[in-house]
C-alpha cells in the first residue's frame, strides 16, 4: 500500500511570497483581539467569580430546558445548568450575592441548595442535593493569577528548551508565533461571550502545546535542510516548508477530529476546552506555516548557516578577529 499523501511528494509553493499578506493578518487579528479583551473582557465562569455548584440527582431523566425554565421563574435566571451522566443528574452553578466567605456562610450555601432543588424538582420526580460546594471570589482570583503564572511559565520553558535545541532565533520565532495562537483564541472568547473557565484555561494552555510541537517539526527540517542543501536561506526554508506540509496538514486534521468528536459529545463541561482547542488546532497549524518559518527571514531573526552550523560558525569568528 501506498502511504497516505495529501499533497505531492515535494510540493512547490512558494510560502515566503504570502508572508507579508499573512503578517498583515495576523496583526489585523491581534489587534482585534486585544481590542476586545481590553473592551469586553471575558465572561469569566464561577471557578473565577465565586458562587455555588450544586449537584443533584433524579429518578427519572431530566428535560434540561424545562428545569432551567422553572430555576428562571424561581428568580435563578443566571444559574448554568449542565446535564451529565445518564440525565438524571444536572450541575447548577449560580453565583450568591452579597457572600464573599465560604466559612463563614455555609447557611447560606445550604439555603441556595434547598431553593434550587425545590425549583428543579417536579411532583413525580423529585431531586436530591449530591454535595454542595462554595467558591470564594477570594478563591477565583487566586485561580486566575494561578492561569497567568501557568502561561508565563510554559513560554518561559518553551524559549529555554527551543533555545537549546536549536537557537535563539527559532526560540524567539516559536515564541512569537505560539502567543499569536493563544491572543487569538482569547480573543475569540471576548468576542463571543462565551464562558471561560478552568477547563477553557487547560484548552489554551494545550494550544500553546500543539503549536510549539507544530512549529518545532518544520524548524528541525530547516535545520536539517540547512546542513544538506546548497541554496540562498529563503529556498532552504520555502524547501522546508514545503517537506512538513502534509505531515502537518495530517496532523492537524486528526487532532482537529477529536477535539470536534469532545465538542460534539463531551457534554456542556467541556464545551469550552473543545472550542479553544479547536480555534488554536486551526490557527496553529496556519501560523507554524505562515508565520513562524516565515519570521525566519526578517531582521534580526533572520537565520544563516552560520547560525545553525559549528563549523561555520567558527570560521566566521575567526575572520573577525583583528
Amino acid at each position: 500500500m501506498k502511504p497516505l499523501t495529501i499533497f505531492p511528494t515535494e510540493p512547490r509553493i512558494n510560502f515566503l511570497r504570502m508572508k507579508w499578506a499573512a503578517f498583515v493578518i495576523g496583526a489585523l487579528l491581534i489587534a482585534v483581539s486585544i481590542g476586545a479583551i481590553a473592551t469586553k473582557g471575558f465572561n469569566f465562569a464561577l471557578d473565577f467569580t465565586g458562587g455555588t455548584v450544586t449537584e443533584l440527582r433524579f429518578d427519572k431523566p431530566v428535560d434540561i430546558n424545562a428545569a432551567r425554565g422553572r430555576l428562571a421563574d424561581a428568580g435563578f435566571g443566571e444559574a448554568q445548568v449542565i446535564s451529565f451522566g445518564s440525565g438524571n443528574d444536572l450541575l447548577v452553578r449560580m453565583q450568591l450575592d452579597g457572600v464573599d466567605d465560604a466559612e463563614n456562610n455555609v447557611a447560606a450555601n445550604a439555603q441556595a441548595a434547598r431553593q434550587i432543588t425545590q425549583a428543579v424538582s417536579t411532583a413525580d420526580n423529585p431531586g436530591t442535593v449530591v454535595r454542595s460546594d462554595f467558591v470564594g471570589p477570594q478563591v477565583g482570583k487566586e485561580l486566575a493569577l494561578n492561569g497567568i503564572w501557568a502561561v508565563i511559565f510554559v513560554v518561559v520553558g518553551f524559549l529555554i528548551y527551543i533555545s537549546f535545541r536549536f537557537e535563539k532565533k527559532f526560540a524567539i520565532a516559536a515564541v512569537l508565533a505560539s502567543l499569536q495562537d493563544v491572543l487569538i483564541v482569547l480573543g475569540w472568547f471576548a468576542l463571543s461571550g462565551h464562558e471561560f473557565d478552568l477547563t477553557v484555561l487547560a484548552g489554551v494552555l494545550s494550544v500553546l502545546g500543539f503549536s510549539i510541537n507544530d512549529t518545532i517539526v518544520v524548524f528541525d527540517r530547516i535545520r536539517d535542510n540547512f546542513r544538506s542543501m546548497r541554496a540562498d536561506p529563503d529556498t532552504i526554508i520555502n524547501a522546508s516548508i514545503n517537506q512538513t506540509l502534509s505531515r502537518t496538514v495530517i496532523t492537524s486534521f486528526v487532532a482537529f477530529l477529536t477535539v470536534l468528536a469532545l465538542y460534539l459529545y463531551g457534554g456542556g463541561s467541556l464545551r469550552g476546552m473543545a472550542e479553544s482547542q479547536m480555534i488554536g488546532v486551526v490557527i496553529g497549524t496556519l501560523s507554524s506555516i505562515f508565520v513562524a518559518a516565515p519570521l525566519l527571514t526578517l531582521g534580526f531573526l533572520k537565520v544563516t548557516k552560520q547560525d545553525l552550523l559549528p563549523k561555520a560558525k567558527d570560521e566566521a569568528a575567526l575572520a573577525r578577529r583583528p
